[in-house]
């Protein structure tokens, strides 16, 4: 196994200057902050620059020792710019001396200058989303967004002015979402997710005369959406759908896919919400929601995780001008703040300017092949396939590997890359195959040619050193 002075040390600073040395002796965190995971992982970080995380054992023999490890996840893939950004540095600076703090029911210049940036008639996101079509909110989290989005769709069917069914919609009661499907933790979420694990032993949808019926379908399967359409079409309110399947295991539909379910959407008559929160930035492009073609339209679109440049938890719900609540009845403490417009401004110039989107196509592809070649083929004990979009790739697991999951991570941390692991789809219908937990490798966009190279690397060691340990 590689140890740290085996592995490549980036130009870090000092980050343990100014830490009390008998707190991080002690890692306080470790009793006191709440355990989610039921097992964490015995690694504490000192700080990071860029894409290195300077990580310290914290137990067994080599407790204390330290490590450069390369993130390949981007922070739960919301730090898309790395770690000590100068821009996003500079823009928390600016907007924490002059922006101010007013809510939105304060017309604010940064919110103005952001909104302008994406949605004027030369803005970056005003092909997909025209001004004159579509208005923003914004929230805390992608779960927040999600639950919006869920709440414009349901207010949808509703006259606020009467309490009662909108005419010719209160008879739509289905929302549409898919199998492996994930949008968020929270009680309103929780029905979309057809994991039984997260969802027994919670409160369910309040019954009619105002609740839904959520309904799953295999994913990327053309046939399974038209039959579904031809049977329950006039009671559809929604469809939720990722443009990338992320818990599921990374998984990318077939091609003309999402497009066919927009148009089975307005067809019908019913909603379409796309959530974006983790593709957003992503997929070589701003949205997932696209072809070549261009744009796929959408009611409700919800962006996150990046949107906060790595360093706000944040997201926007970009939805049709139609689409409202009623008054007073979504009002957020953090709807699109100062502070936050600024920071995603900046953060997205930046974006632009470099042209970090074109350059993470390139990127992308770069990393499949070698993911493909240097671990999928040479590790098949480990490993079954490769697939991804963009530089958000999955690199599904074998059983004997999601055995092991928690020691197969620990390898790959102490042979220097930081990845996360998503549940994987598990059994699906419609003659799909079982779908084992899958490795996330999705690495900030500001990553290079070399960063990549070095990620697959060590993902290649971790991989050996878990052979040996585990033959």
């Amino acid at each position: 196994m590689a140890s740290a002075e085996d592995l490549p040390r980036s130009e870090l600073p000092d980050m343990t200057h100014g830490h009390d040395s008998e707190t991080i002796e002690s890692w306080f965190d470790r009793t006191m902050h709440m355990d989610q995971y039921g097992t964490r992982l015995p690694f504490g970080s000192l700080g990071a620059k860029g894409l290195t995380h300077r990580f310290v054992e914290l137990s067994g023999a080599d407790r204390g020792r330290e490590l450069n490890v390369l993130d390949a996840s981007g922070g739960y893939a919301s730090a898309c710019l790395g770690a000590g950004s100068p821009v996003v540095g500079a823009a928390l600076s600016r907007a924490v001396e002059e922006a101010g703090y007013v809510t939105d029911e304060i017309h604010s210049w940064e919110r103005s200058k952001l909104l302008e940036l994406l949605f004027r008639e030369d803005g970056l996101w005003a092909e997909q989303f025209p001004a004159d079509e579509y208005h923003v909110a914004g929230r805390n989290s992608g779960s927040e967004g999600m639950e919006m989005a869920l709440r414009l769709a349901l207010e949808s069917r509703f006259d606020h002015r009467r309490l009662r069914p909108a005419e010719g919609r209160g008879h739509r009661d289905i929302v549409l979402a898919f199998e492996g499907a994930w949008h968020g933790w929270t009680g309103g979420l929780l029905p979309l997710l057809n994991k039984r694990h997260y969802r027994i032993g919670l409160p369910s949808v309040a019954p009619e005369p105002y609740g839904f019926t959520v309904r799953h379908i295999p994913f990327g399967q053309f046939d399974a959406a038209r039959e579904f359409f031809a049977r329950h079409g006039d009671r559809v309110l929604a469809v939720v759908i990722e443009p990338v399947q992320g818990d599921a295991g990374i998984i990318v539909p077939p091609a003309g896919y999402l497009r066919e379910v927009a148009r089975l959407c307005t067809d019908s008559g019913a909603l379409l919400v796309a959530d974006e929160v983790l593709t957003f930035a992503k997929t070589g492009q701003f949205f997932g929601m696209a072809d070549e073609n261009g744009p796929i339209p959408t009611d409700v679109s919800v962006v996150g995780k990046s949107l906060g440049m790595g360093v706000l938890s944040t997201s926007m719900v970009i939805a049709r001008r139609n689409l409202t609540v009623r008054a007073t009845g979504a009002i957020s403490t953090s709807d699109l703040r100062p502070l936050t417009c600024a920071v995603i401004r900046a953060g997205l110039e930046h974006i632009q300017a470099e042209g970090m989107l074109e350059k993470s196509r390139a990127l992308g592809e770069h990393v499949a092949k070698r993911l493909d070649e240097e671990l999928v083929t040479v590790f098949p004990e480990l490993y079954t396939e490769s697939r991804g979009s963009g530089v958000m790739h999955g690199v599904e697991l074998t059983q004997r590997v999601a055995d092991r999951l928690g020691e197969f991570r620990e390898t790959m941390i102490r042979s220097g890359v930081f990845v996360e692991f998503m549940g994987g789809a598990g059994r699906r219908s419609g003659g799909l195959r079982y779908v084992f937990p899958t490795m996330r490798v999705a690495p900030p966009i500001i990553s290079t040619l070399a960063d990549a190279d070095a990620i697959v690397e060590r993902l290649a060691a971790g991989s050996r050193s878990f052979l040996e340990v585990s033959a």
